[in-house]
């Protein structure tokens, strides 16, 4: 057990965000995404609720979906605001990654379960995802910008307005060490034990 632990700390406190520059450009294999996929699945939730949707783009895919996103933040080529080195960064970001896996919520309908638990839940899971990743070495990231929340992103995955995104998991192969780990603070500083 006590191995165990120590396995189980390493993962936890080792793990990082490693954005799409990051990675080595290699495309995985999707048995590893199922496997990814499956620890998900494993996440907490009230009720069995399992409020957790997902979509994974790879190949083309990611064209398409690196062209909505730049167009959702830059839609408007003629706009005074536009600028083209962000739209071509934002276009060019899914490509990087082996795979992206679209989040997306379903809120159940029990009255008893506020629809913070089921975010919550969905968070739980994106988590396990991020932390297989690490155990099989290989880099990830959740993005939560501008288009992640959006009603149109939701439609984009496929999904009707019922369900609520909640961002993009960029997972790829990476070459490089983990960055050090840093806090802003102690534990200490946050919590308050009472008797």
């Amino acid at each position: 057990m006590k191995e165990a632990l120590k396995n189980l700390v390493d993962i936890i406190s080792d793990r990082r965000t490693i954005k799409p520059d990051q990675y080595s450009g290699a495309v995985l294999d999707d048995s590893l995404i199922q496997k990814i996929l499956e620890q998900a699945n494993w996440a907490p939730t009230h009720g069995y609720t399992e409020p957790w949707r997902f979509v994974v783009y790879k190949g083309a895919a990611l064209e398409r979906l690196g062209e909505f996103l730049a167009n959702f933040n830059q839609g408007d080529p003629e706009a005074p605001d536009f600028n083209k080195i962000r739209y071509n960064r934002i276009k060019s970001r899914p490509s990087m990654a082996s795979h992206v896996i679209g989040i997306a919520m379903l809120p159940g309908t029990n009255p008893k379960i506020p629809e913070i638990e089921e975010v919550s839940a969905v968070a739980m899971a994106v988590q396990n995802m991020w932390l297989t990743c690490h155990a099989m070495g290989l880099g990830a990231y959740w993005s939560t910008g501008k288009a992640a929340f959006s009603d149109e992103f939701c439609e984009f995955m496929g999904f009707d307005k019922q369900y609520k995104s909640l961002g993009l998991f960029y997972i790829g192969a990476t070459e490089k060490n983990n960055p050090p780990g840093r806090r802003i603070s102690n534990i200490d500083t946050k919590v308050r034990w009472e008797s």
